[in-house]
């Protein structure tokens, strides 16, 4: 399935239907009269949230949503049949903007939130609605209210608890394979990740979301590389993992490289919390992660947490420290199988706690 993450869409609630002019034409009735009915309503433009799709791709194919028209009125006093609504579902997560993306007119954060975006047209009334005492035979009606019209944006920021950012090859795809149910491209080049990535990690009896989104680089956010269009998906995050890499070229100019295309987004990225794991230890004996943490707490980080995403060492300090910033959750029954090992490193790894 292909991700698709914003999508323009054109919506229109269905017209009122007509009232109807009619008089009584009946055997041994003296007098007839007046007897239209009115029109029924025209169909709501409704939008709900379901389980299951994490994507927007049906809005490829799918742009005009057009809700039925009421049905008109009828003699012998009989209402138009009123529209059924247009049901339109989105994914959890889904925000609704303005033509102009400038006003959020919806954002759905749960399964089965419904929101009703435009509303039918009101029937028109049919002649028998304007009888009197003075007006007997009327022939007025009304012919129904047109239904509301806009074209809208559909933008879809993923629900996940914690965020993974860091720049290309830092290691991002193999650790949210290794912690959770997620199978990512995995490969020895740059933006093996191209869409964002969601995976579920169950440790210690608690399970979260976690989200992997394609690499940031310098000046990310005047769209060098991918840009920082994905940066949306991890907005609702509680907390971010930065991914730094042992083997590149500057471990703290990563991380200060990363932490300026945050700043740069703003959307209150850059006051997250933040949890920084050097990564790929595998790669490099203890006392050279020491003094690559020491050079990451010296540009800004508070705690770094040593971790080798390839082999799983160190990966359980991190998780514990993830879980002091989500609130309590029941877990799942079973642990399913990728996820995180709990067996003690082999002797002679470097000490996996934080540093």
């Amino acid at each position: 399935m292909h991700f698709l993450d914003q999508a323009k869409i054109f919506l229109k609630s269905g017209a009122g239907g007509p009232g109807a002019v009619s008089f009584r034409r009946e055997k041994y009735i003296e007098y007839g009269g007046p007897d239209g009915g009115n029109g029924g309503r025209g169909g709501d433009i409704v939008f709900v949230a379901v389980a299951g799709l994490n994507t927007l791709i049906d809005f490829r194919y799918a742009q005009h949503f057009k809700a039925a028209r009421g049905g008109h009125g009828m003699g012998r006093d009989r209402t138009g049949k009123g529209a059924d609504d247009l049901v339109v579902e989105v994914p959890v997560g889904t925000q609704i903007l303005s033509e102009d993306k400038e006003e959020i007119l919806a954002d759905f954060t749960k399964v089965g939130q419904r929101i009703t975006l435009l509303q039918g047209g009101m029937g028109g009334r049919g002649n028998a609605s304007y009888k009197s005492s003075t007006n007997r035979a009327p022939r007025q009606h009304q012919p129904g209210e047109p239904g509301e019209e806009m074209w809208v944006w559909l933008r879809l920021k993923l629900l996940a608890d914690v965020g993974l950012v860091g720049l290309p090859n830092a290691g991002k795809s193999t650790f949210i394979n290794q912690v959770s149910n997620t199978r990512a491209k995995v490969g020895d080049y740059a933006f093996t990740t191209l869409v964002p990535k969601l995976g579920v990690v169950r440790h210690k009896g608690r399970d979260f979301v976690l989200a992997d989104i394609p690499g940031l680089i310098e000046g990310a956010a005047e769209g060098a590389g991918i840009g920082d269009r994905f940066l949306g998906h991890i907005e609702r995050c509680r907390v971010l993992i930065h991914l730094v890499d042992i083997a590149g070229d500057d471990p703290a100019e990563a991380l200060r490289t990363v932490e300026a295309e945050l700043e740069a987004y703003g959307e209150g990225l850059e006051d997250k919390p933040r949890l920084i794991a050097l990564n790929k230890l595998d790669l490099a004996d203890g006392e050279l992660g020491d003094a690559f943490g020491e050079e990451l707490k010296a540009a800004g980080a508070d705690a770094v947490y040593p971790i080798s995403g390839a082999t799983g060492a160190g990966v359980e300090a991190l998780l514990d420290a993830v879980l002091g910033y989500l609130p309590d959750r029941t877990s799942l029954e079973s642990e399913s199988e990728g996820g995180v090992s709990e067996e003690p490193d082999d002797e002679g790894d470097a000490t996996w706690s934080p540093i």
